[in-house]
């Protein structure tokens, strides 16, 4: 699904950057070309200090809405994490679900997205070995940048958006 009826890239990222004000969050922003995977991703980190991340849109069996934050390199084990959670079985949200929730399309799902989850549903789950890499990296609501703040910025910027975040060990795929 294309972008089609979202703001455009730098309206997204310029509203992130505000927002960011707002709550006193400092940033440094690098650019490059659009990255789709971890794999594409894992390319620049050379040029990127801190930790990296992946991001699961995740919808259960009783449309719950789930945003899983998590160290690139690891393999969850998604079956796991729903009964940790008390939650029903867990599929990916689909694109048209994505984007009327967190106003972003594929490819660049961050949690800086929940700035535009207005009715608060998605609930954020938030790798607990995370948290100890500094800066995190992740996209400004576009693909083909990557926004670093401090573990304690990425919680502020959190609670200030959304519900209060799951911060969890998450169970690995063996």
């Amino acid at each position: 699904m294309s972008e089609a009826g979202l703001p455009s890239p730098d309206a997204r990222e310029a509203a992130l950057y505000a927002r960011f004000r707002e709550l006193g969050i400092a940033w440094k922003t690098y650019e490059h070309t659009a990255v789709f995977t971890v794999e594409e991703a894992a390319a620049l980190y050379a040029q990127q200090p801190g930790g990296h991340t992946k991001n699961l849109f995740l919808k259960d069996k009783k449309d719950g809405l789930w945003l899983v934050v998590a160290r690139d390199d690891l393999a969850v084990d998604l079956n796991a994490l729903s009964k940790q959670l008390g939650a029903p079985r867990f599929s990916f949200g689909s694109a048209e679900l994505l984007i009327a929730t967190l106003g972003i399309a594929p490819g660049s799902v961050t949690p800086f997205a929940l700035m535009n989850d207005m009715k608060r549903v998605v609930t954020p789950v938030l790798d607990e070995g995370m948290l100890a890499l500094d800066p995190l990296n992740f996209h400004p609501l576009r693909n083909d940048r990557t926004t670093a703040v401090t573990p304690g910025d990425l919680l502020k910027f959190v609670r200030a958006m959304a519900n209060e975040p799951v911060i969890t060990k998450l169970p690995l795929r063996t």
